[in-house]
């Protein structure tokens, strides 16, 4: 399985992205301001990875931490806290592994123990954060798979897959169940501009693991579904709301419209993690705005003439009502969202 991440003694070890598919690098981060820039700079993406990365640099800055004393301890924990929760606003899973560094560093400080017993303590959460990911990523696979049909055309948006999460994926992860299944043949890869997640990472993925793909660009996707050359859409998200408002790579919501015109059911692939229940609806999920040369420059080319204004939101929100289906680790939640996915949570 693709390492995406991985924790070791004294460093957060993450495949570099933005490298992909021409060079396999591994960016080794030894501090926690360079695990937060790699969150912002996407060196590493995807919601899950994020979380993950995040949970890691936490634990890597406190044990690089020179403070003395529990009290000071604290205080440098919640500065890194804030650096970590700075660095990318939508992405739900990276403050939803905040909280839950901070839950555990709470009960380790309540119990008295010392800041020996407390850097243990977080590398140890954020060791169980990563494993955990992988580990509903295959159940989400599994869940997922039954509902793809047999000899499936699947559409994908952006990457949702290993290099999204700590490993096997969540919209990759039903393809690969699926795939594993016999029920797969053929995928085709929204390129998923401007960052080209779905050409240099999806596809990467996908020929790595020897199932068929295509790559096609956004505007293609309406002429194939016409054409009947789609089966089954499934994408990843960010951020879903209570109601099932879905935030995920700008260009899905276009995705959905599509596919609810020519029949084509449409499912969302998330952890538990990804739920928002404190966010009502899509309206109040925040929107991250990338810097315009993603846009207007294609490497060091200028691709837009100077003095156009760029808009580059990095998201979209799909309204609940185009999503047929949302697959999580604890199985597939269904209109009404608002009941089904309370109820996923409930049944913890």
């Amino acid at each position: 399985m693709l390492p995406t991440i991985e924790w070791q003694s004294d460093a957060v070890v993450m495949v570099d992205q933005r490298k992909l598919p021409g060079q396999e690098i591994y960016l080794r981060c030894t501090t926690a301001a360079e695990v937060a820039r790699a969150i912002k700079t996407m060196v590493i993406r995807g919601a899950p990875a994020i979380g993950v990365a995040a949970a890691m640099g936490l634990a890597l800055g406190m044990q690089r931490s020179r403070v003395q004393g529990t009290r000071q301890y604290a205080v440098e924990f919640n500065r890194l806290c804030d650096l970590m929760a700075g660095t990318r606003p939508t992405a739900v899973n990276l403050f939803w592994a905040i909280d839950r560094m901070k839950r555990v560093f709470g009960e380790g400080v309540r119990a008295g123990e010392s800041v020996t017993e407390l850097t243990a303590r977080l590398i140890r959460e954020a060791q169980l954060i990563h494993d955990a990911d992988v580990a509903s990523c295959q159940a989400m696979g599994r869940a997922g798979a039954a509902v793809v049909p047999e000899g499936a055309r699947i559409l994908t948006h952006c990457n949702a897959g290993a290099l999204a999460t700590a490993g096997y994926g969540t919209a990759l992860g039903v393809i690969r169940a699926a795939a594993e299944a016999g029920k797969v043949s053929q995928v085709y890869a929204d390129e998923t501009r401007p960052f080209l997640q779905g050409a240099r990472l999806t596809a990467w993925e996908l020929v790595r693991d020897q199932i068929p793909t295509t790559v096609i660009t956004e505007s293609m996707a309406g002429p194939l579904m016409r054409q009947g050359g789609i089966d089954f859409v499934v994408v990843g998200a960010d951020r879903i709301a209570a109601n099932g408002d879905v935030a995920n790579k700008v260009g899905t919501y276009t995705v959905a419209v599509l596919a609810k015109t020519h029949g084509v059911p449409f499912y969302v692939a998330a952890p538990l993690s990804t739920i928002d229940l404190a966010t009502p609806d899509g309206s109040q999920i925040p929107i991250e705005q990338r810097p315009a040369r993603e846009v207007s420059h294609l490497g060091a080319t200028r691709l837009a003439p100077e003095g156009a204004g760029i808009w580059n939101p990095a998201f979209d929100v799909t309204p609940a009502e185009l999503v047929a289906g949302i697959i999580t680790e604890r199985g597939i939640a269904r209109a009404p969202y608002g009941d089904s996915l309370r109820a996923l949570f409930d049944a913890q």
